[in-house]
């Protein structure tokens, strides 16, 4: 896993929900690319297309509510996502993304310092977003050790062939 990422910011709004991520009529997509061109369909179905890869999504509170769904985070992965960063994250979309090795991070207030398309640069390992527009330094919440082994092994499945090899 990179611990240093640089990327342009999409910034959304409060309770982005598991359905405006990725909308349910596409669920009988088993290509994991072709989820990618449908996220944030229940949103704007342009953001997908245009989204630049290792761009960071930057929102506010409650991102991932709502089903369960482990497309959201995998939408999110292939879209070209390399981190999300944001007030408050659901509880089992934020496992679900640490599980399939898409780093979150929890940041206060950052959703009303940044802009679309500003450059971010992120330490995953540190918690700490860099503005590079000011070079403003905003200290996020750190992962835990656990999630953080889970992410550098990739997911939590290479996690785990990786223990019975």
């Amino acid at each position: 896993m990179i611990t240093m990422l640089k990327g342009k910011a999409l910034v959304l709004s409060n309770n982005i929900d598991t359905d405006q991520i990725y909308p349910g009529r596409f669920l009988d997509i088993v290509d994991h690319k072709e989820i990618g061109t449908h996220c944030f369909a229940g949103i704007d179905e342009n953001i997908a297309p245009n989204f630049p890869k290792g761009g960071i999504v930057v929102a506010g509170t409650n991102f991932g509510c709502g089903s369960s769904r482990e497309h959201a985070p995998i939408a999110l992965i292939n879209m070209g996502v390399s981190v999300v960063l944001a007030e408050s994250f659901a509880r089992i979309f934020f496992r679900n993304a640490i599980n399939l090795g898409l780093p979150l991070i929890v940041c206060k207030g950052l959703n009303k310092l940044v802009e679309n398309n500003d450059e971010i640069q992120v330490d995953i390992v540190e918690a700490k977003i860099t503005l590079l527009k000011n070079n403003k330094v905003i200290q996020g919440e750190k992962l835990g050790e656990y999630a953080m082994h889970i992410l550098e092994s990739g997911g939590i499945k290479p996690m785990m062939r990786n223990l019975y090899k």
